[in-house]
């Protein structure tokens, strides 16, 4: 969670019905039965005593050094920083605060569907995606997933699925072993509600998924 942020200011901390926004996924992660510890990744100093003020020994913190700190630093070099900082543990669910309508059932399902895919060794990790059935174009106007010339129903379109940055369920031996990356080389794509996926970026996003939040 950093401190900074530059589309939403100071978003983390910002009020979301009536508790500053990173508390919403704090406490749906606490909620789940496979969840023994939830790790914030900080460079905010207050973001660190809120933490600790609200959830206590629920939670551990990692200081972020500034080697990895900025608006360019790749999820993945943190991620790497954190494993070496978590020596005994095994598996990793990594999430973000601005996805405030995320479920704990749905975090209980995805873990439960994850040890069951990497069983047999046909899956190496597990992240959340978007269900699109859509007509997409390239910026240059040129047609992604469909032919112009037939408009052929969107229903009968090739399902494509967008990356929703909701959850990423890895070990740290996929990790090291597809180059320090949270997706790995043969990932199970975790089909999510569009509503709950939400993800917040821009303004009008928090706006939504608050009034989404306070209406559920």
């Amino acid at each position: 969670m950093k401190g900074h942020s530059e589309r939403v200011p100071n978003k983390n901390l910002k009020d979301f019905h009536g508790k500053p926004l990173f508390h919403t996924i704090v406490e749906v992660l606490l909620k789940s039965k496979f969840i023994d510890k939830v790790v914030i990744n900080t460079d905010s100093k207050q973001i660190k005593k809120e933490a600790l003020k609200f959830f206590g020994e629920s939670v551990f913190i990692i200081d972020r050094p500034k080697s990895i700190q900025g608006d360019f630093v790749s999820m993945n070099n943190i991620i790497d920083y954190d494993i070496q900082m978590l020596n005994s543990y095994t598996h990793f669910l990594q999430t973000h605060s601005t996805n405030p309508l995320l479920k704990t059932e749905t975090i209980d399902k995805a873990i439960e569907e994850y040890f069951k895919v990497i069983e047999n060794n046909t899956y190496d990790s597990l992240f959340s995606v978007t269900r699109f059935q859509t007509r997409f174009y390239w910026k240059t106007g040129e047609p992604v997933n469909h032919n112009p010339n037939e408009l052929i129903r969107t229903q009968d379109l090739p399902i494509m699925y967008e990356d929703n940055s909701n959850f990423y369920i890895f070990s740290r031996d996929s990790f090291n072993a597809n180059k320090k990356k949270r997706i790995g080389e043969r990932p199970f794509l975790f089909e999510m509600d569009k509503i709950e996926a939400t993800d917040i970026d821009e303004p009008e996003d928090f706006i939504i998924a608050e009034k989404l939040y306070i209406n559920e």
